[in-house]
This record gives structure tokens, sequence and C-alpha cells, in this order.
């Protein structure tokens, strides 16, 4: 296994799909990720107001809450938050609107850990650029 260039990042994993939220976090826990899991919009409404995280990935379709509703609560909430959306079944328009809402980018599911590795990776590292300016 490679190193990560992400040591310490605070990922907020958000999506209804709890096997899938499982295997992710152990995965990306290997790579030197601390991933919270949160498998619902209200679970990560609630993390978010315990926790500070650097990066967000975001399913846009969960039961309780619709993706984009949380979004938009993100982005009162901790304004400079990245968040990562995952979206499946071709929903791109979206996750269109979802980067018009200050989304930082999208990946549609299932997509490739590497892939997914690198849009934290970039997302983290846009934010620690706005903090430092």
């Amino acid at each position: 296994m490679k190193d990560t260039p992400l040591p310490h990042t605070r990922l907020l994993l958000v999506d209804d799909e709890k096997g899938f939220v499982d295997v992710l976090t152990n995965r990306l826990g290997r790579r030197g990720i601390n991933a919270v899991k949160a498998y619902s919009g209200a679970e990560a409404l609630r993390a978010l107001r315990e926790a500070r995280f650097d990066v967000m990935v975001l399913d846009l379709k969960m039961e309780d809450m619709d993706g984009i509703e949380v979004l938009k609560i993100v982005r009162k909430m901790a304004p400079d938050l990245p968040v990562i959306i995952l979206t499946g079944h071709g929903s791109r328009t979206a996750a269109e609107d979802g980067m018009t809402l200050g989304a930082f980018d999208y990946l549609t599911k299932p997509c490739e850990l590497n892939e997914l590795m690198e849009k934290i990776s970039l997302a983290r590292q846009a934010k620690t650029n706005r903090t430092e300016k």
C-alpha cells in the first residue's frame, strides 16, 4: 500500500447504504483517513454540530433528507467545508445542482477508490489554501 497524501484527514461520510459506508470507511482508514460515518442527513448534521471535519462526502439520494437539502444546511453551518457529492442512477443534473449550491465536486457511484482519494486530497488542499489566506 502506498503512502497517502492525506494524513489525519477527518472526513464525514454520509450515505444511507450502511454496507457501502462501512466498507468505504474501512478502506479509507487503511489509507490514513479518519472517516466518521453518518447513515442519514440528520446524523450528518448532528456530527457537524459535534466535531470539525476537513471534507464531507455526501450521497444525494437518501431516505430521510435528500443530499441537496443537507448541502444547503451544511453551507450555513460550515461554509468552508468542502463537500464531494456522490450520485448514482445517472443523476448528473442533481449533482450539477449541488455544484451550483457550493459543492466542491461530484462523483458517480460506484466510483474508484483512487478517484475518490484524489478528490478528497484536492478538497482538503483547497480548504487549507482558503484558511491560510
